[in-house]
């Protein structure tokens, strides 16, 4: 059933700011809900189906008094804030803001896009070892990085750890010049991408140099203890269920351990094998340890990315079990 509201923002200069340069932040809301806004000077009309007019009321609500409380609104804030509005229409934006990650060198927090990532964070704080299951681009391994960076800075760990299986290390690697560390190096980039994009390449690279930050393939773990480390496993899918027994009994005292991996990624040759299936079965119940989920709503990438997955999990349900 369609319904229609109407809204008046009293400060009209706010209200220039939330309806964005040539009205682009009421667009993305339109896209983003199918809803029609009309607007005139500091009055709005939504019209549409009832229930996408109510998100879109309260996503404006919501984001009008962040403005009005002096947080930053642009363009990219619009459809995190839809999304995690239809998933809890009691939600208040301002608490997530109040509890957004604020890093050195960048000019916004970093904030979660999804109930999913608000939980995840949440899980993180509370407990020493945390999975994170769920398909590419729901945010896994760079709100981890946020959150290790966050704890370094905070003086909570002195020294953060990023490792991941490097799959091919066998043959192909053999025909890569240079020694074991620059023929995986490659593997690791992602790693280092995420790491970038939470402070300048002056301190990172000062940063590793120390050894503060090490990024290191998982065959490097074996043998050592982590003391206050915050210690982060990516691609975890392509462990073995020894790799993986191996990198979480390397965990020491007043360490944090997150764990990152999408099972419908597998590329080991068994992928029965895979360390991270393993742990969500004799895990899943030892106080301390949390396991987040993710699903296909909850990806953050560019809007097609979503609609790629949710493709893939449908071919894939279609097409008969090899046997």
């Amino acid at each position: 059933m369609d319904s229609t509201v109407d809204l008046i923002l009293e400060d009209t200069n706010l209200a220039r700011v939330l309806f964005g340069e040539h009205h682009r932040n009421l667009k993305r809301l339109e896209e983003v809900t199918a809803v029609e806004i009309r607007a005139r000077g500091n009055a709005l009309r939504i019209l549409g189906p009832e229930s996408e007019v109510q998100v879109a009321q309260k996503a404006i609500h919501e984001l009008y008094h962040l403005l009005k409380r002096g947080y930053a609104i642009t363009e990219k804030d619009i459809e995190p804030a839809v999304r995690m509005i239809s998933q809890n229409p009691e939600l208040h934006l301002e608490r997530l803001y109040k509890e957004g990650l604020n890093i050195a060198g960048r000019h916004k927090p970093i904030l979660p896009k999804s109930l999913a990532q608000k939980e995840y964070m949440e899980a993180i704080r509370n407990n020493d070892i945390v999975f994170a299951v769920g398909p590419a681009g729901t945010g896994k391994t760079y709100l981890a990085m946020a959150m290790s960076v966050q704890a370094l800075s905070q003086g909570e760990v002195s020294r953060i750890i990023l490792t991941r299986p490097a799959v091919e290390a066998g043959e192909k690697l053999g025909f890569l010049p240079g020694d074991l560390a620059e023929k995986v190096n490659p593997y690791l980039r992602p790693l280092y991408d995420a790491l970038h994009d939470m402070m300048d390449l002056e301190r990172a690279t000062r940063l590793l140099d120390r050894g503060v930050i090490e990024v290191a393939p998982l065959a490097f773990m074996r043998g050592r203890t982590l003391n206050n480390s915050f210690v982060i496993l990516d691609e975890a899918q392509n462990t073995t269920m020894l790799q993986m027994k191996m990198f979480l009994t390397r965990l020491g005292f007043d360490s944090k351990a997150v764990i990152t991996g999408d099972i419908t990624q597998i590329d080991i040759a068994a992928p029965e094998q895979s360390g991270l299936i393993h742990v969500t079965k004799i895990l899943k119940d030892i106080e301390g340890i949390h396991f987040s989920y993710f699903t296909e709503q909850d990806v953050v990438r560019h809007p097609l990315v979503q609609k790629i997955i949710r493709a893939y999990d449908e071919d894939e349900r279609k097409r008969p079990r090899n046997r």
